[in-house]
């Protein structure tokens, strides 16, 4: 708008436009001047950055708020992981502490009420008991459900579990006092064996899960030459007699065994699967 001068007063233009009178009279309207600031007046801006401090305080404390339950209970799950692994070290003989971590959230929960939901165990170079045919687990790795421990700490005990156990070729073959690897076929392995005059046939085999935890050979073939009555007697007597896995935790039973390219995988399954820290295992007898 602009001011104007009209019968001796100043008007502020109104440039709307009336179709009917035009620019009327009615189009300027009296100016009123704005007073102007007085000087001596005190200026208080708006405090614009003191609510922005006061809302970043609030947000960094509602974080805190959030952030330490989590930290406490990643506190008291990290004890738990560590006290299960010396125990299973101890337990099991392994030459270092296997990896485990305890699943869920919150574990202080869980801790107060008893079992713990969910706990992965990666073991390795488990050593086999016994005097013959002993064959160590490279590698084992346990999925427990409802973990629990009794009161005077002498064995922890899992509602249940799954497990996978690795056997390489090179303990297999040790065990067994042939040179074992991957046969052709799917579920077999093969056998090398030295003939007199350096001469070697291949035999190959079913590998198959066997009840108390042994693992079973049968249906072997021999290919490249003609096996002697002394080899294939020798073959049946290293053949004949399932291999016992030693090893392996209480209540856990085999289930399948796959041979894979570096060696054998083997499945477990089981319930109310014990771990004794006295050194114990299913098969020490």
């Amino acid at each position: 708008m602009r001011r104007s001068q009209q019968h001796g007063h100043d008007y502020e233009y109104n440039p709307g436009y009336d179709p009917d009178h035009g620019y009327g009279p009615d189009a300027y309207e009296p100016y009123t001047p704005r007073e102007p600031m007085d000087p001596s007046e005190p200026h208080h801006p708006r405090p614009r950055r003191n609510r922005r401090r006061a809302t970043a305080v609030a947000v960094a404390a509602l974080v805190t708020l959030t952030l330490l339950p989590v930290a406490a209970d990643r506190f008291v799950a990290a004890r738990i992981e560590s006290r299960t692994a010396k125990a299973f070290q101890e337990g099991m003989d392994t030459p270092g502490e296997p990896e485990v971590h305890v699943r869920g959230f919150p574990v202080v929960t869980q801790a107060a009420s008893g079992p713990l939901d969910h706990v992965d165990i990666t073991a390795h170079d488990i050593p086999a008991r016994g005097t013959t045919r002993l064959l160590p687990v490279s590698e084992l790795r346990l999925r427990l459900n409802g973990l629990t421990k009794s009161d005077d700490g002498s064995e922890a005990r899992a509602r249940s579990a799954e497990a996978t156990a690795f056997l390489s070729y090179a303990d297999v073959s040790n065990a067994l006092g042939l040179e074992i690897s991957q046969g052709r076929s799917p579920g077999r392995v093969s056998a090398v064996v030295l003939l007199p005059l350096g001469e070697e046939v291949t035999v190959t085999t079913t590998v198959a899960a066997d009840s108390g935890n042994r693992i079973a050979f049968d249906d072997f073939t021999v290919s490249g030459g003609a096996l002697p009555g002394v080899g294939s007697a020798v073959l049946d007597k290293v053949f004949e007699r399932p291999i016992q896995l030693r090893n392996i935790p209480e209540g856990l039973h085999l289930r399948s065994v796959t041979p894979t390219a570096d060696g054998l995988s083997a499945r477990f399954s089981g319930h109310a699967v014990t771990f004794r820290p006295d050194g114990e295992a299913q098969g020490d007898v």
